[in-house]
């Protein structure tokens, strides 16, 4: 079974090593020309992913119609904001019923929709079988082949079996779970609560902070998540739980990263110019302030984040204005 990945970051690169170091025949479309060439002159991604020698076997393509031409899944990991038009431009080469596995976080600007509901409105009229892949993973260590556990969200058991061997390593362990929209949606909404923490952080606060961030943020993901539709267990797992601790914990996370410095003072403008990399969680933060307003779900972590990042509210009188609130039963 030939795969397609879409998208040429650090995870996306990681994913298509990790797939064609098993012998899976996996292509990568790079969008960057001078950064194909990079990757073909030294076998690694030198924006991304600088340190890891790419397997020998996994394919380079900038034409997209080179890179899926036979191929039966599809690996979706461009930043979410620009999954559709993305796969708009590509609608016209992939089969009728393509197998998409979106690896993508996010909740889209605008239109507040999930990515499962953006890949089914920007393929039509094709008819996609969909997964999602997500949970506590570091494209750094999975690379590294560090012991590694993830969900496969899929409605179609038979379907999401078949992917869950796919992906599945000696290092990269995937379960599956049919309850596809809770597990997009904590992939999304963690990157929020990351953030939060950054901010914790910054400001020099302690573990008791982090922790009980932790706890209400996964309150809040819980809460959205049942108006939306999810099951509230899926965010006790990997794709909930599990991802919500690495980000709000490691200092991989960009998302986390780029709350200490907000923490610390600095302007987020500042803060995304110097680097190449996206935190999801900055834009997806807009969305979910406005999807949580729409469907009168009370997020109270998620209200200060976005005054934060769009009003510039100073980070401190966001936290005191949370300290203050109405006291009320857990």
């Amino acid at each position: 079974m030939k795969i397609a990945v879409v998208g040429a970051g650090a995870w996306g690169t990681t994913l298509a090593d990790l797939l064609a170091r098993k012998g899976v025949a996996t292509t990568l479309w790079v969008r960057e020309p001078e950064l194909l060439a990079e990757m073909k002159a030294t076998g690694r991604n030198t924006w991304f992913l600088p340190e890891h020698q790419l397997s020998p076997d996994l394919a380079l393509h900038s034409n997209p119609a080179r890179a899926f031409a036979g191929a039966k899944v599809f690996l979706l990991v461009v930043p979410s904001q620009f999954l559709r038009s993305t796969l708009v431009s590509f609608r016209d080469i992939l089969p009728k019923k393509p197998i998409v596995v979106c690896a993508s976080k996010g909740i889209e600007n605008g239109t507040l929709a999930p990515m499962s509901q953006v890949v089914a409105e920007a393929l039509e009229p094709l008819s996609p079988r969909y997964a999602v892949l997500s949970g506590p993973s570091f494209a750094k260590e999975v690379a590294l082949g560090m012991p590694t556990t993830v969900s496969l969200g899929c409605a179609d058991k038979k379907l999401g079996k078949e992917l869950q061997a796919l992906f599945s390593t000696d290092s990269f362990r995937v379960y599956t779970n049919e309850d596809y929209l809770g597990v997009e949606l904590g992939g999304a909404l963690k990157n929020v609560m990351a953030i939060a923490a950054g901010i914790c952080d910054g400001l020099g606060f302690g573990h008791d902070a982090r922790a009980a961030l932790i706890t209400r943020g996964l309150a809040e993901m819980s809460r959205l998540g049942k108006v939306m539709g999810a099951k509230p267990k899926t965010f006790m797992g990997l794709s909930g739980m599990g991802d919500l601790v690495l980000t709000c914990t490691g200092d991989l996370s960009r998302n986390r990263q780029v709350g200490i410095q907000l923490g610390k003072g600095r302007k987020l403008k500042d803060i995304l110019a110097e680097t190449k990399t996206v935190a999801e969680g900055v834009r997806t933060t807009e969305s979910v302030h406005f999807l949580a307003r729409n469907l009168g779900v009370e997020l109270p972590l998620t209200e200060q984040v976005y005054r934060i990042l769009y009003e510039d509210k100073d980070p401190s009188q966001a936290v005191r204005d949370l300290m203050s609130r109405e006291l009320r039963s857990e």
